[in-house]
């Protein structure tokens, strides 16, 4: 049971206008001597209503001892309670709730009005007016702000009555308003709908503390887009009738499946989820295809526009439409002081003279060489175009292999964090005449859709990845279906260039993708494997790898240069107790100022991980910092970024996780000086062959492995990629 504090506010040390985490110091109604300070006030932290000095508030939660600050109450709740006493109504009436009235002017309207000054103020604030020397316009403002004020203190209390806390209670109350309590009232799932960071599972939670039966029908139709929106995660863009269905019914807990068939053929007839009967040369019947209107919109128009650019004409068609390709080439070879192969010519002539082009391969087979002399050619030619990633460290990597500039795609298209929109698209498009996209295979739907929006007719569209790597975390199957569409010239690179005859990391990863065993003997310069069955003592081998054998022998930095790479997260092996264990051996010097964080210590010199864009802070997804300093007063920390410092808010943290371990997914696009990653019978679940060999390809010099032959056995031979419902590749089929 969570314990309770109640006290009049002395000050406000800190408050976050955006999510309510607040330091502030109380003077408690119940002696607490361990906890006092000298002036007998409490420290209580957490996320709560923006309150104010001299207010009085109820605190539920807990006490905690901070190793700097000592004792004080961490509230997971916290209720604005009026103020009893004639000082604490004076406190709170001159704390700023209406501009020009002060102390003095506080205690006239107490003086006049006594203790039950609250109550009048409640229940008949006319008597404001009869205060003597109270100019009208101030006690008109002051009517005017307790009423407003008022108001959405007790719809703060409703919803943390609701069981909501302080910080989604103001989430919900800034979406709603005045209207909040009616909106929730009439159907809570709505809440998963309009409300940033409340999903399904706490609307559910909601409503179900607030009586609704399991077959609501808004309950119901909120489980329809709660299980699409599930399937989305899985990387799905539309799931079919009856998949949908069970799924629903799972999620939800009901057997009813004719009652929610009625309710999904009320959402398709209300337009709140799309249906199509999807083609597929492979099946007699159609498939039923249920869509979220997001990713029906982005798989049909991106179907459309990219039809429409293939089948369009471009200056650089036309300028190449008279050409002698292998005089041109040998020509552009010999300045450029390049060999090409002849695969690699023919994904030069590909980009030139194809709209839309694909050019794939594995590690060492010349992507980059090829796409250095295409950027020669644009440059000969005059032709304006732009390079992108989806991501910064993509972005990074490109820019440094081409040197050329390359951006992440956002970026490219201007993405506005205010609007949440992007300044290209087809009212003003990139003045480009072609396009180079890098690490295609992490290219979801909706980003391709916003890409694809920004491209003239005319422009030409390259994209460059290894198809045999992961795909995409988001929704879709954008590479694979644009390959095997046909509507694009691919040029698949197999010639291996770039291999020592002492190194076997290029070697094994294309071992690995042909399915074959990569080669374990440890007689190579950088490629190891360690043979050990128990986790634990795998994770053993792990950190004393990354703390002593590589740094010794090879002088590497443990924290900088070396990245573990887990295929999952829990276990002995996995990201989470690897992350914590590795914290401990590489960075837990107690001197270093750190502060901790919904059970993460974060320390100065951690390695951490941004885990969503932040356009504001110009960070995304997958940048790897380092915290320089933690400041405790201020509630803040800065990370050094790529030689940048950015400023992180301790409530900021929540986009954050220690990097010293990292999932496959999250490794997507970065490379590397060397990879030590545990793989284990335990971790079946992810032992797939494209995963191994994403995490392998991620190395430039070194690849340790730890674990077991038999897991390496069994992700080798896995070659069974999980199953894709993307509507793309029939509609481009058509």
């Amino acid at each position: 049971m969570p314990e309770q504090l109640e006290g009049a506010i002395q000050r406000i040390t800190y408050y976050n206008e955006e999510n309510g985490y607040s330091v502030v110091k109380i003077l408690p109604e119940t002696a607490h001597p361990r906890a006092q300070a000298r002036d007998g006030t409490v420290t209580v932290v957490g996320t709560m209503p923006e309150l104010s000095e001299g207010e009085s508030a109820q605190f539920l939660g807990e006490w905690v001892n901070d190793q700097r600050y000592g004792l004080q109450f961490r509230a997971e709740q916290a209720y604005p309670v009026a103020p009893n006493t004639a000082q604490g109504i004076i406190r709170y009436l001159s704390s700023g709730i209406v501009r020009g009235i002060g102390k003095r002017r506080a205690e006239k309207i107490v003086n006049h009005l006594g203790e039950d000054t609250i109550a009048i103020l409640d229940n008949d604030p006319e008597r404001i007016y009869s205060v003597p020397g109270l100019k009208r316009g101030l006690a008109k403002n002051l009517i005017d702000a307790w009423a407003n004020n008022r108001a959405e203190r007790n719809i703060l209390i409703y919803l943390q009555g609701l069981g909501i806390s302080a910080k989604l209670a103001q989430r919900i109350y800034n979406e709603y308003g005045a209207h909040t309590e009616r909106i929730i009232q009439n159907n809570p799932y709505q809440l998963a709908e309009d409300v940033f960071l409340i999903g399904f599972r706490k609307a559910d939670q909601i409503a179900r503390g607030m009586g609704l039966k399991t077959d609501d029908i808004h309950r119901l139709r909120a489980g329809l887009h709660f299980a699409l929106n599930e399937m989305a995660r899985d990387g799905h863009t539309y799931a079919p009738r009856d998949q949908l269905l069970d799924k629903a019914l799972e999620l939800l807990a009901v057997d009813d499946v004719s009652t929610l068939a009625v309710a999904l053929d009320g959402q398709l007839s209300a337009g709140k989820l799309r249906g199509e009967a999807l083609h597929d040369a492979a099946q007699e019947e159609p498939t039923m295809a249920i869509y979220l209107p997001r990713y029906f919109r982005a798989e049909s128009e991106s179907n459309s526009i990219l039809r429409a650019i293939a089948g369009s004409s471009s200056v650089i068609v036309r300028d190449h439409r008279d050409t002698n390709w292998d005089r041109y080439l040998s020509e552009l070879s010999a300045s450029n002081r390049l060999t090409l192969s002849p695969q690699q010519q023919s994904a030069v002539r590909a980009a030139l003279t194809s709209k839309v082009s694909v050019l794939t391969g594995g590690p060492g087979t010349g992507k980059t060489t090829t796409l250095q002399m295409l950027i020669n050619a644009l440059l000969e030619g005059d032709y304006q175009f732009r390079l992108a990633s989806p991501t910064g460290r993509a972005a990074k990597r490109l820019a440094e292999a081409t040197s050329v500039e390359a951006s992440t795609i956002h970026r490219l298209l201007g993405f506005s964090p205010d609007e949440a929109g992007f300044e290209h698209d087809e009212s003003n498009p990139l003045p480009v005449d072609m396009v180079v996209i890098d690490e295609a295979s992490m290219l979801d739907l909706q980003l391709f859709h916003s890409l694809l929006r920004a491209l003239k007719p005319g422009a030409h569209l390259l994209l460059v990845g290894d198809i045999d790597q992961l795909p995409s975390v988001g929704a879709g199957n954008v590479l694979r279906d644009v390959i095997d569409s046909g509507i694009a010239a691919v040029t698949r690179l197999d010639q291996i260039f770039r291999q020592d005859d002492d190194s076997h990391i290029v070697s094994n990863a294309h071992r690995i993708n042909r399915g074959l065993h990569p080669a374990t003997d440890n007689k190579s310069q950088d490629f190891f494997f360690f043979n050990i069955e128990e986790p634990d003592a795998v994770a053993d081998m792990v950190v004393d790898i990354v703390k002593n054998r590589v740094p010794q022998r090879w002088g590497l930095n443990a924290i900088e240069d070396i990245q573990v790479i887990a295929p999952m997260y829990r276990g002995a092996a996995g990201v989470n107790n690897l992350n914590d264990r590795l914290q401990k051996e590489l960075n837990g010097d107690g001197r270093q100022a750190e502060v901790k964080l919904r059970n993460r210590v974060f320390r100065v010199g951690d390695k951490v991980m941004q885990t969503r864009n932040n356009y504001d802070k110009e960070v995304f997804n997958g940048d790897i910092g380092f915290i320089d300093s933690v400041d405790v007063l201020d509630n803040s920390l800065e990370i050094v970024m790529d030689g940048d410092y950015v400023g992180y808010d301790f409530s900021e943290t929540e986009d954050l996780m220690h990097a010293y371990c990292i999932s496959t997914h999250r490794s997507q696009g970065s490379e590397y000086p060397a990879v030590v990653m545990p793989i284990l019978t335990q971790h079946f679940m992810m032992l797939q062959r494209n995963l191994l060999y994403t995490a392998i390809t991620r190395a430039k010099q070194l690849v340790v492995l730890v674990g077991t032959r038999k897991a390496l056995h069994i992700a080798v031979n896995n070659n069974k990629v999980a199953q894709r419902h993307s509507g793309l590749l029939q509609r481009l089929r058509l």
